[in-house]
């Protein structure tokens, strides 16, 4: 997952100057963030490896912390796209809206439901895993590969990839799949499927719209192109 948010924001935010026009601040703190998420997944399971329970649970708090950050300038991020006008996979920037907000959905009502299951270690490290994976169709959508860049449905089939091989895991270290990978990939599935059908009715495209004026309106949001 850390290669593929490499890959996928490289030119794009990592080497933004250079190769892309910079980001806003906004984008710069969304960036910070997720970027320090995927290090600090990568630290925890790492320190997890090594035996350090006590950094991991300690750090854990942080990362709590750093979760709901996330989700904030998540919406944040959707909502200044939507207030530049700008649309995903084809979709118009009122359908597009819906993508990232339930992005943040799923990864935010995973991220609890790992807190809350946090001594149960089995099913923790399960919910973190998918609630990270839930994060990577954005880089992923991002590759420089002609058959992903900015395609919606190669994107979803690339990141179920990730669902799956956790579920190899599942099989081949407890012969079963974990209920909590049972349940929170089908939860991350079921958004992904939906979330487009609902973004093109009208009763979605009011909300958007209520959402975009408000953006245009709010000195917070840059509403000019990059």
């Amino acid at each position: 997952m850390l290669a593929t948010v490499l890959l996928g924001f490289g030119h794009a935010y990592y080497l933004a100057g250079l190769y892309a026009p910079p980001p806003t601040q906004i984008i710069h703190l969304h960036g910070a963030a997720f970027t320090g998420w995927i290090l600090l997944f990568v630290t925890q399971t790492s320190l997890v490896r090594v035996g350090n329970v006590g950094t991991h649970r300690r750090l854990g708090f942080v990362g709590f912390w750093l979760a709901c950050l996330m989700v904030v300038l998540g919406v944040l991020v959707a909502t200044e796209a939507l207030a530049r006008n700008l649309g995903f996979f084809g979709n118009d920037p009122q359908t597009s809206y819906i993508i990232p907000l339930t992005d943040m959905v799923i990864f935010g009502m995973l991220m609890l439901f790992a807190f809350r299951n946090r001594l149960s270690a089995s099913t923790h490290k399960r919910l973190l895993t998918i609630a990270t994976i839930s994060l990577m169709g954005a880089p992923i959508s991002r590759w420089p590969f002609d058959f992903v860049y900015h395609h919606s449905r190669p994107t979803m089939l690339v990141n179920y990839v990730f669902l799956l091989v956790l579920v190899v895991y599942d099989l081949w270290s407890t012969r079963r799949i974990h209920p909590a990978t049972l349940w929170a990939a089908a939860f991350l599935i079921f958004v992904d499927q939906i979330r487009l059908p609902i973004g093109h009715t009208a009763a979605w495209h009011a909300f958007a719209a209520w959402a975009q004026s408000l953006a245009c309106g709010s000195s917070l949001f840059v509403v000019h192109p990059m």
